[in-house]
């Protein structure tokens, strides 16, 4: 991971791909349910192996080609069909798995505001990161530009409360991004509250 995706995000509205980022494309998607559109966006944390960064391991994750044996943690998780539209590394580089206006597969068993299914009407964005490990400042100033980009395509996206944690839509279940993550600010990068 890393080199890619680090200058000035745009995207492309008829695709749904980034510009600029790395791009590693993920079968673990679908197309959102007909009416639906994004209206939230989930901000997640993932390491492979836990607390190990940089590795190829979240690629192979979400490519299907994670090897059971590789380390004794992936025996529990290499079965398992997961994506995430984008992981912020931690040098603040993208990596994007599936195109924004589809359905990747990041939420689980969820619900937003009484809705379930997140995945159907979320943005997932993976933070290279454990809920205990503070994040990188480049993490925050991509993740904020990221934000701000995708307000801008939809602006329903800009109102309070539409950025959440995977623990907000799956308290209990969840835990991530976790308490090492510091929501003033990405608030204040972005110049609001959330």
């Amino acid at each position: 991971m890393g080199g890619l995706g680090r200058g000035a995000l745009r995207l492309d509205g008829e695709s749904g791909w980034l510009r600029g980022v790395r791009r590693v494309a993920s079968p673990n998607r679908d197309l959102r349910p007909a009416g639906c559109d994004v209206e939230l966006i989930v901000v997640h944390n993932i390491s492979l192996p836990p607390r190990e960064f940089g590795g190829p391991y979240v690629d192979q994750l979400f490519t299907n080609r994670l090897d059971p044996q590789g380390h004794p943690y992936f025996q529990g998780i290499a079965h398992r069909r997961l994506s995430a539209h984008c992981l912020i590394a931690r040098d603040g580089s993208i990596t994007q798995y599936v195109p924004l206006h589809e359905r990747a597969w990041h939420a689980g068993v969820s619900s937003f505001r009484g809705r379930e299914r997140c995945n159907d009407f979320s943005v997932g964005i993976e933070l290279e990161g454990a809920d205990d490990v503070p994040f990188e400042d480049a993490q925050y100033r991509r993740l904020a530009a990221l934000v701000r980009l995708l307000s801008r395509r939809w602006p329903l996206l800009a109102e309070a409360g539409r950025v959440v944690g995977h623990s907000d839509v799956a308290p209990g279940r969840k835990t991530d991004p976790g308490p090492a993550f510091e929501w003033g600010r990405l608030w204040a990068l972005l110049g609001r509250w959330g």
